[in-house]
């Protein structure tokens, strides 16, 4: 019974004024993630082409000779 009067004393609005302040947090923790996931793909982007390149070869996807082939086409 006491929660009915509480329902009538905020004239209906107890349930709004509880949902609000979490879909505000939501956003603010959804906002956060995508600042934090475009500041990534920031990084990512930032590599350049020869840097790309000495990375396949470290990992060992391209040989001495397709590394130095690849470097000197880049270079033109």
């Amino acid at each position: 019974m006491m929660h009915y009067g509480y329902y009538r004393f905020m004239g209906g609005w107890g349930f709004f004024m509880m949902l609000i302040p979490l879909l505000l947090i939501g956003l603010i923790i959804y906002a956060l993630y995508q600042l934090g996931s475009s500041k990534r793909s920031d990084e990512v982007s930032s590599k350049t082409p020869e840097d790309i390149l000495a990375e396949r070869f470290a990992k060992g996807e391209i040989s001495e000779e397709e590394y130095n082939r690849m470097k000197a086409t880049l270079k033109k």
